[in-house]
């Protein structure tokens, strides 16, 4: 990261011109201005209130004005030497990619610098450059590569260019044997240079083009492109249809997207122009997820109720904030339970104990999340009170609305059997508990709140007479 202190001017090398950092290091010329005229004070006869003394004022004035003048002369001077100095760099760069002369591109590289080009390398000089470029040259041997454009500014260049040749080998190039077809290319390279050699290149080239030309996929507009778009089409309404779809509107501001296997539940809760998510369900959800945060703004962040591998499973890859409760985090970021279950899973039904093996491993853990925040008792969430149901998990919490009395309870309690099927409300699979006793009590908690409808985190809600169907949850052996 830059440093944030003030930065301070180095002294200048005897040709500015040639230092390094003098162009982008130079103040602006107000200040320049203001600097020329406080060295010039004891030469103008100017005092620090504005007043003349031996010169006149217009003559003081002048004086300074010249000498500010000059410095910005100076100043431009040097941004251009700079400029053209780094597209010079960048244009011999091209130059001896053209004449395939791989030790000259090479020399054109700092030690440790960064070459990325999207979506195919990542590299550092001079080894993986060498890899690159040579592979290049060895792929397409009568390779011709063209500077159409540029652009600089200060150490930077941006260089659009054009790469024509026969991919005939002997050699691959991105993996790919060389079909013998001729190919136009075009892209665009970012290079920074520093001392007079390429510091790091941001390369963009059009891959699409590449892959039609040498064969890999058929070309655009033809009926071959119309079959394989066709099919892709099918594909992915087949996958849609298997699996959560969009989120299903369960309160005022609140969805719910329900999926496989488990039936998980990821609630969506209207949140200042997009959402905020609770529980992150099962990892086989989060296209489905993110897809339909999207639909409605944005997801703002993720509020976990637990830890669990079930309840993690999205939060890595959305990119938003996620937030638990303080005796959380060690799960969330961790094991994601199994530190205090039975190792294997024993004393689950042999079945069972293997198929649950697998989806914790396969289908609902995404991995451990990093946490940006805790939540605790009273806290607001997106018109949410935090309520603390520990038990199941040793921070599991839920979300209270009282203008509606909607309870969002995590694993508070159950409403399917351990093969995914309905039942009525109960207290969780005592092996995955934390500490059963302590979920009796949170039950009660809940129950004790009158909700109008209560959802868990895995299928349907409980409505009606919530109250009771919670108390005898909460009672029964």
């Amino acid at each position: 990261m830059r440093n944030a202190r003030p930065r301070q001017r180095k002294a200048q090398a005897e040709d500015a011109g040639e230092h390094p950092l003098a162009p982008p290091e130079l103040a602006p010329a107000c200040h320049l201005r203001h600097a020329a005229q406080t060295r010039l004070v004891a030469f103008s006869g100017v005092k620090e209130d504005g007043m003349a003394e031996e010169d006149g004022p217009s003559e003081a004035s002048t004086k300074v004005q010249e000498a500010a003048a000059s410095v910005q002369q100076v100043t431009r001077k040097r941004k251009r030497i700079s400029g053209s100095k780094a597209e010079a760099v960048a244009r011999r760069y091209f130059e001896a990619i053209d004449a395939r002369d791989l030790e000259a591109a090479l020399s054109m590289w700092s030690e440790g610098g960064h070459e990325h080009v999207r979506g195919q390398i990542d590299t550092l000089a001079p080894e993986g450059v060498r890899a690159f470029i040579g592979g290049l040259i060895d792929a397409v041997p009568d390779l011709h590569m063209e500077v159409v454009s540029t652009t600089t500014e200060a150490e930077r260049c941006g260089v659009q260019w054009r790469l024509t040749g026969t991919f005939a080998g002997p050699g691959e190039f991105a993996g790919v044997a060389p079909t013998g077809m001729p190919i136009e290319l075009e892209g665009f390279d970012l290079i920074t240079v520093r001392d007079g050699l390429i510091h790091s290149n941001d390369a963009f080239t059009d891959s699409m083009t590449f892959a039609r030309q040498i064969g890999m996929m058929p070309a655009q507009g033809s009926s071959a492109e119309q079959r394989m778009t066709g099919a892709f089409n099918a594909k992915t309404r087949l996958t849609s249809s298997l699996g959560p779809g969009d989120a299903k509107l369960v309160a005022q501001g609140v969805w719910v997207v329900q999926g496989q296997p488990g039936r998980c539940n990821v609630f969506l809760i209207e949140d200042e122009g997009g959402v905020t998510l609770f529980d992150a369900g099962a990892r086989t959800m989060t296209r489905a997820v993110a897809s339909a945060g999207a639909r409605r703004g944005g997801i703002r962040r993720v509020v976990l109720g637990h830890g669990h591998t079930d309840h993690r499973g999205t939060a890595p890859r959305l990119g938003a904030p996620v937030l638990c409760h303080p005796d959380e985090v060690e799960d969330a970021e961790g094991s994601g339970g199994f530190r205090y279950w039975p190792a294997g899973l024993q004393g689950l039904p042999f079945g069972m104990r293997q198929m649950h093996r697998l989806m914790h491993r396969y289908a609902w853990d995404g991995g451990p999340v990093k946490i940006s925040g805790t939540l605790a008792e009273g806290d607001e969430v997106a018109g949410f009170r935090v309520i603390e149901l520990p038990g199941h998990a040793p921070g599991q919490i839920g979300l209270w609305r009282e203008q509606d009395r909607l309870a969002l309870s995590s694993d508070c309690f159950y409403t399917l059997d351990m093969w995914g099927r309905d039942s009525a409300p109960h207290i969780p699979e005592p092996l995955y508990n934390y500490d059963t006793e302590q979920a009796r009590a949170s039950i009660r908690k809940l129950a004790a709140l009158e909700p109008d409808a209560a959802w868990p985190g895995h299928a349907g809600a409980v409505t009606g007479d919530v109250r009771s169907a919670l108390e005898r949850a909460a009672d029964a052996a």
